[in-house]
């Protein structure tokens, strides 16, 4: 099985693929835009460090697509994000991050 470390490796790779692209693509020449843009990342990346459960349910997420392999993905995200089991199995997931550290 694949870790949720490898898991969150691999989203963050494909995070900052984009990214870069996104930066050589579209970004606008204006000094303002670049501090905007600049600032904007700062801001998400506090906010999901401060919201780990962010973290966990997109980990968890990727992880069942790449367990199952489901062969129509928007009918198994709409099932995993609408599991009424879902918000206690992310509450556990907090519970075991704060254990271990």
């Amino acid at each position: 099985t694949l870790s949720v470390r490898r898991v969150n490796e691999d989203i963050c790779r494909i995070y900052e693929s984009a990214q870069r692209i996104d930066s050589i693509t579209f970004l606008p020449s204006s000094d303002f835009h670049l501090k905007w843009k600049i600032q904007t990342r700062i801001a998400n990346e506090k906010y999901l460090r401060t919201h780990k459960e962010v973290e966990w349910l997109i980990s968890g997420f990727f992880r069942e697509i790449f367990l199952k392999r489901p062969d129509n993905i928007l009918e198994f995200a709409a099932d995993y994000f609408t599991d009424p089991r879902l918000p206690s199995k992310i509450h556990m997931q907090l519970i075991k991050d704060k254990k271990v550290a």
